[in-house]
């Protein structure tokens, strides 16, 4: 399991994955596209959540692959 969650964030006018509590880098991209699916695959063979973020910084989507107590709903 990754140490923490994948965040896919925008900064220095490129796209890039960020793990918590890692080694902090998951590659940079030159498109936003590109870094969620890289992200996503990240937190995926992680089993941990991707959390991708707006051009501003705010979280347009959360996604959770594996790694979740058996009594969450959803």
């Amino acid at each position: 399991m990754a140490d923490g969650f994948i965040h896919t964030v925008y900064a220095n006018g490129e796209w890039a994955n960020t793990v918590e509590g890692g080694d902090g880098s998951g590659g940079t991209y030159a498109t936003k596209e590109e870094a969620v699916t890289a992200g996503r695959e990240l937190a995926r063979e992680g089993s941990t959540e991707h959390v991708i973020h707006n051009q501003d910084g705010t979280i347009s989507e959360r996604s959770s692959y594996g790694g979740d107590p058996p009594d969450r709903p959803g």
